[in-house]
């Protein structure tokens, strides 16, 4: 078993190392992440024009975003392994020059499986840069600045998902979709050089344990178990979750997953180190990182889809609306890092997934009229939040580990806000499309019945209805209604999805009362 002992202490060399190159080469990393993470966001909102363009068949569309994610969370967990074998500054600077290498083959596509494959590389090469980023607030700098690391990190890591629609809005409005592809060039020149350059001879886990044979059967049980469950997740709102498609790939997922777990907790060699997770701190991080991610994610969904198929506002004005997150996420940023250093970080997560919590409440209760005052308040608070959510877990995390399993795990915190995101996904889809159906049927039971106030709460003028109650309805009628009542049936299945985010928010708080309190805090 390993010994889950503190990082030494701070020393004059340590503190000589967090210098300006450090700093800056640092910077160059978190630029690479955000495109990675940006790039995710501004595809979503292009996704029909790509479509066109490629001529691709409407139930294979999803594919452009799911190769994407299903390579990064393949990769995520594998980043321990990859710097092991090749450092710090080299892995890194490999993986942002295949991302941009990969961002040319997609503006380059001319067909559905180009694409596709230019997407794995993507996702693939993108998803080690996340880890390897956090890994180096740990690694670089001595434990006085790692809040203002992380808080770097942590601002380029959630603010890419809040300004991607408007900027893929406004990119597809005013280029071409291509353009998604080619933004990522230059900056992806740019981190790649200044991570070369700057960070040299700067790689402390090269020095710190020999490098790690790789365990092929492990490597693909994980990838079987993580592609299967990432899969299914997707088809599971529209299949259903007892479909025998749907079963099969979560039973895979379930084998494939156990049988690594065992393989690699008995390795001399392991490919991912588990046994971070003897670490009490560290796995519930790990529980609140996949909170996070669930309503994080989650939150930055709903808001787009109600914006879009309930108030009918295009990309660009959506995106317009979600920058208040955003904008309060970096006014809020100053005063989590000033708190990091000195509140106990148990109290400080309380509070942050509190505020999260309460913000997520407040967008339960919308209505077909809601739109960008109404929604201020709630998006304020959620961005206030956020960095109080990310900080102290991340500390609590990754702080206290032995600079030797740091790269281990953090890639395994980041998996687990990966795979709160596609749960929480799935979850919402099910909830959302689940409810909307019956609830249509009941508003449509009652327009039959003659119910004048539902016929005008979901926008049928009174004298229109009450000119065709009691008669059928012909073809033209019907193709009329059905877009309001599918719009009006909408509105509280998004609700109950922000009731659930809030929810299971507010019950992961719970597990603060489990962690344990080290002398520094």
């Amino acid at each position: 078993m390993v010994q889950m002992t503190a990082p030494p202490a701070t020393t004059s060399t340590d503190t000589q190392m967090a210098g300006v190159r450090e700093w800056l080469g640092f910077t160059c990393m978190c630029l690479g992440m955000f495109m990675a993470i940006l790039d995710i966001q501004i595809v979503a909102t292009s996704l029909p024009t790509i479509q066109a363009a490629l001529k691709i068949p409407v139930d294979r569309m999803v594919w452009i975003q799911t190769a994407y994610l299903t390579a990064e969370i393949v990769a995520i967990p594998l980043t321990g392994f990859l710097t092991d074998r090749l450092g710090m500054r080299r892995l890194f600077v490999i993986a942002v020059s295949l991302f941009t290498l990969a961002s040319l083959g997609c503006a380059l596509s001319g067909s559905f499986e180009s694409l596709i494959l230019w997407r794995v590389l993507q996702g693939f090469s993108g998803g080690t840069l996340i880890p390897i980023v956090f890994s180096a607030v740990f690694l670089l700098f001595p434990e006085r600045v790692q809040g203002l690391a992380t808080t770097i990190a942590g601002v380029a890591a959630v603010l890419a998902p809040t300004i991607g629609p408007i900027v893929g809005g406004w990119v597809t409005q005013s280029f071409s979709w291509h353009w998604l592809f080619r933004i990522n060039i230059l900056p992806g020149i740019a981190a790649a050089l200044g991570v070369a350059l700057l960070l040299r001879g700067r790689d402390p886990v090269e020095q710190d344990r020999p490098r790690r044979r790789i365990d092929i059967l492990a490597l693909l049980l994980m990838a079987i178990s993580l592609v299967a469950l990432q899969i299914g997740l997707k088809d599971a709102p529209g299949y259903g979750w007892g479909n025998a498609h749907v079963v099969v790939l979560l039973a895979i997922f379930l084998l494939c997953g156990a049988g690594f777990v065992v393989r690699t907790w008995r390795a001399a060699e392991p490919l991912v180190e588990l046994r971070c997770m003897a670490d009490r701190n560290f796995a519930i991080g790990c529980v609140f990182s996949f909170a996070l991610g669930f309503s994080l994610l989650g939150s930055t969904y709903l808001m787009p889809f109600f914006l879009g198929l309930v108030r009918g506002h295009g990309a660009l004005r959506i995106g317009e609306i979600m920058l208040v997150t955003g904008i309060a996420q970096l006014l809020a940023a100053p005063i989590a890092v000033y708190a990091e250093r000195r509140v106990d970080p148990r109290w400080l997560t309380a509070f942050g997934f509190a505020l999260f919590a309460v913000g997520l409440l407040l967008s339960s209760g919308q209505t077909a009229h809601t739109d960008f005052h109404a929604m201020i308040v709630p998006q304020v608070i959620r961005g206030a939040a956020i960095m109080f959510c990310l900080l102290p877990p991340t500390r609590m995390a990754l702080g206290r580990l032995p600079k030797n399993l740091v790269a281990d795990g953090s890639g395994l915190f980041n998996l687990m806000r990966n795979l709160g995101g596609a749960v929480g996904l799935a979850l919402i889809d099910t909830v959302i499309f689940s409810h909307a159906a019956s609830e249509g049927h009941r508003i449509a039971a009652r327009l039959q019945a003659g119910d004048l106030d539902t016929a005008l709460k979901i926008g049928i003028p009174r004298d229109a209805f009450l000119e065709q109650r009691g008669q059928p309805l012909d073809d033209f009628a019907v193709e009329l209604v059905r877009p309001l009542v599918e719009k009006a049936a909408l509105v509280p299945s998004v609700n109950i999805a922000w009731l659930m985010c809030g929810l299971l928010t507010v019950v992961t708080l719970i597990a603060v009362f489990w962690v344990r309190r080290t002398p520094e805090d």
